[in-house]
């Protein structure tokens, strides 16, 4: 639907366990992402980047508040293939190949694209992945020569592509990122943010990612979500107005590090829970 926002997050809390001993994983958090936009999510460890990222992509339910993908619930958006999820495993099933892998998806929901068509703002057009889009895709990421290929023979960043462009395969409208890169070095976790930066700009796709790596959320990003523990909840929201594509000249750049010093600091009033 015109000018619906591609993710909504509504006075959202989350609380594990009851009495007293319950944890409120987050509390009253409330986000709104247009469509297209790529945000990062930051913050220290137990601040509820993992429990906002699993409610987002329907795999939990909020206890009170409300999420809402391109104005529909998360089971709706997912029944509907309108979400993609790239966890930090590339889970890929061992015994295909890479080829395989990725188009498995389409064979299996094959009928994900007649309830896309059936939502709101959605056309037919859009609504039905292929599977030359999906070996266009594999090309372009790097991974033509290897399509037959087992995850076994793949190295880690590899498997980690091949996560990605089984992803995007599905077209989502929305993708879902928990630390993809966070198992990788430094020089093929750089690659790999070149490649999903390519593949993000032709595609726009809405991407929500989760990072502990401040260099990568500004290297990444439009918008910045600084995070806070106990409970969860968001304490700054950040805009990255830097020119795009973003090369490796402009991480060498003095507005580049000012935007990593200025995270750095939201970051260490988070951790010590002074907020923004």
């Amino acid at each position: 639907m015109p000018g619906t926002p591609a993710l909504e997050l509504r006075s959202v809390r989350r609380v594990y366990g009851a009495g007293p001993s319950a944890t409120i994983a987050l509390d009253d958090v409330a986000v709104t992402v247009a469509a297209g936009r790529f945000v990062s999510l930051i913050g220290p460890s137990g601040c509820g980047k993992s429990t906002l990222l699993r409610l987002v992509a329907g795999l939990e339910r909020p206890d009170r508040g409300e999420v809402l993908v391109h104005g529909v619930t998360p089971a709706e958006a997912c029944a509907a293939k309108l979400i993609g999820l790239v966890p930090q495993s590339p889970a890929l099933l061992p015994w295909l190949s890479v080829l395989r892998n990725v188009t498995l998806p389409q064979k299996i929901n094959r009928g994900a694209g007649g309830r896309r068509a059936r939502l709101p703002g959605f056309t037919e057009r859009e609504a039905a992945p292929s599977v030359a889009h999906t070996r266009d895709l594999l090309v372009r990421a790097g991974l033509g020569e290897v399509v037959h290929r087992v995850p076994a023979q793949l190295s880690g960043g590899m498997r980690q592509r091949v996560a990605i462009v089984r992803a995007f395969g599905l077209r989502p409208d929305l993708l879902v990122m928990d630390e993809p890169f966070s198992a990788l070095d430094e020089f093929t976790r750089e690659s790999l943010q070149d490649q999903l930066l390519d593949l993000w700009e032709e595609l726009r796709t809405t991407v929500l990612f989760v990072t502990h790596s401040v260099t990568e959320a500004v290297r990444l990003s439009d918008t910045v979500v600084v995070m806070a523990p106990g409970p969860g909840r968001i304490v700054e929201t950040v805009e990255i107005d830097l020119p795009r594509p973003r090369g490796e000249r402009l991480l060498r750049e003095r507005r580049f590090h000012a935007y990593e010093d200025l995270l750095r600091e939201r970051l260490r009033r988070a951790w010590h829970g002074g907020g923004a």
